[in-house]
């Protein structure tokens, strides 16, 4: 199996190909162990057991982990023959009518829904217990098929009933009545939130999307104070994602762990015991704040993570996981590029990420019980969007003050600090960290 890691030397082949000037890519001298506080660096021995066989080697419990290796090829869909079409002349209409085909008929074994060029507005709900399903767009690229829905998580629920089934295509008795129904029934005076703003939700096993775009089309037409809308969240094990678009404004692309809803958990969202494997490769996620977000163990190879101004540029972030004290891994960006729009080239400045204290609110950051963020950034480009000195911002939901570990003795997992870390990053945003 082809290696996940690709070299720096490739890394910077491919964005000369692209037509990015090396000159302003290629950093003055390396970034530095231990780093600072500030900008923490990890070692070439700290960072070798960060990868993506690592992250994607056990399943299960995080109590109880389970030894389950996940080596994830290459969505190969030569001679695949669609069990199911979308669009002008194919077998449905909607892609939630070709998922609910594929939820009902019984099949265990994994199936294809094929998605002619176009757009599609509606939401899209894969249920827990799915099989593994595949949905990829039938265009020349990603940009040719676009799923989409525009739903703020600041609206009412009876807001949420209007643009999710306005036609009454959500049914009781159908696969994913439950995951609607759930949104829709929250109390009436109080806003969806965040996990119900998704266009594109799936809480399957082995759910995988292909060569297709998918936007939470609410994007500038706020105003740019807090509006979180989800396009994608994913909260199944073995996830897949390949050469995709996600685009949206804040909290974009929520890469996350579910569970069946319980009295306790309606929406089934963020559980603290369980493991959840995503990878996201060849792709594209567009926001300004917290857009890549969530506590799934989530590898993301060569993909471009872009944050825009054209809502908003204060407070601009890229990374928000929320990884439980109980697991050593995050998220682990690879070989990829984060980078900023023309906002971001005067005065203004984004931030590469922040932990999210999420659930925190009430009591406060509690050392060793609330989450605490963990990414690792390696062999990446970072362009001059970003604060070089303080690439980093105080924690969402507490406002807890970021500070890294820079002693040489540091326990990467030391719940007094956060755990946000670079290796081996290149260009001008890149630092270096003093030596």
């Amino acid at each position: 199996m082809k290696s996940f890691v690709a070299t720096t030397a490739a890394s910077v082949l491919m964005l000369a190909l692209s037509g990015c000037s090396l000159m302003s890519q290629t950093p003055s001298s390396p970034q530095f162990a231990p780093g600072t506080s500030s900008r923490p660096i990890l070692s070439a021995a700290e960072v070798a057991g960060f990868t993506p066989e690592r992250y994607f080697a056990q399943g299960g419990a995080l109590s109880a982990p389970v030894n389950d290796p996940w080596q994830p090829l290459a969505i190969d869909l030569a001679g695949v023959k669609p069990d199911f079409i979308v669009g002008s002349g194919g077998s449905h209409a909607t892609v939630q009518q070709a998922v609910n085909a594929a939820v009902t008929n019984g099949k265990k074994t994994r199936q294809f829904i094929k998605v002619l060029p176009g757009t599609y507005t509606g939401a899209v709900y894969v249920p827990i217990g799915t099989a593994p399903l595949t949905i990829y767009g039938a265009g020349a690229k990603p940009e040719d098929v676009n799923l989409q829905l525009k739903l703020d998580a600041r609206v009412l629920p009876s807001v949420y009933v209007a643009t999710v089934n306005p036609a009454g295509q959500f049914k009781a008795g159908d696969p994913a009545w439950t995951m609607y129904n759930t949104c829709a029934t929250l109390p009436a005076n109080k806003v969806i939130d965040t996990p119900c703003s998704a266009a594109v939700w799936s809480q399957g096993d082995g759910f995988q999307l292909k060569n297709l775009t998918v936007t939470n089309a609410l994007l500038d037409t706020v105003d740019g104070e807090t509006h979180q809308a989800v396009a994608l969240r994913t909260d199944g094990d073995k996830t897949q994602l390949e050469n995709i678009r996600v685009i949206g404004r804040q909290d974009t692309l929520l890469v996350n762990v579910g569970e069946a809803p319980t009295a306790a958990n309606k929406l089934g969202t963020y559980p603290t015991d369980k493991i959840a494997r995503v990878f996201m490769k060849d792709s594209y996620v567009e926001g300004d704040i917290d857009f890549v977000f969530g506590r799934a163990n989530a590898v993301f190879d060569n993909c471009e993570f872009r944050v825009v101004s054209t809502r908003r540029q204060n407070s601009a972030i890229v990374f928000a996981p929320d990884t439980v004290p109980a697991s050593s891994l995050g998220f682990l960006v690879i070989n990829s590029r984060i980078t900023g729009d023309k906002g971001f080239q005067g005065t203004a400045r984004a931030k590469i990420g922040r932990s999210w204290d999420q659930g925190a609110g009430g009591t406060g950051y509690l050392i060793g019980k609330s989450p605490n963020g963990q990414i690792v950034i390696r062999d990446s480009f970072i362009d001059s969007s970003f604060n070089i000195t303080n690439p980093w911002d105080q924690a969402a939901t507490t406002n807890r003050k970021h500070t890294g570990n820079a002693d040489p003795a540091r326990k990467l997992d030391d719940p007094a600090f956060n755990r946000l870390w670079e290796f081996n990053n290149y260009g001008p945003g890149a630092g270096p960290a003093a030596k």
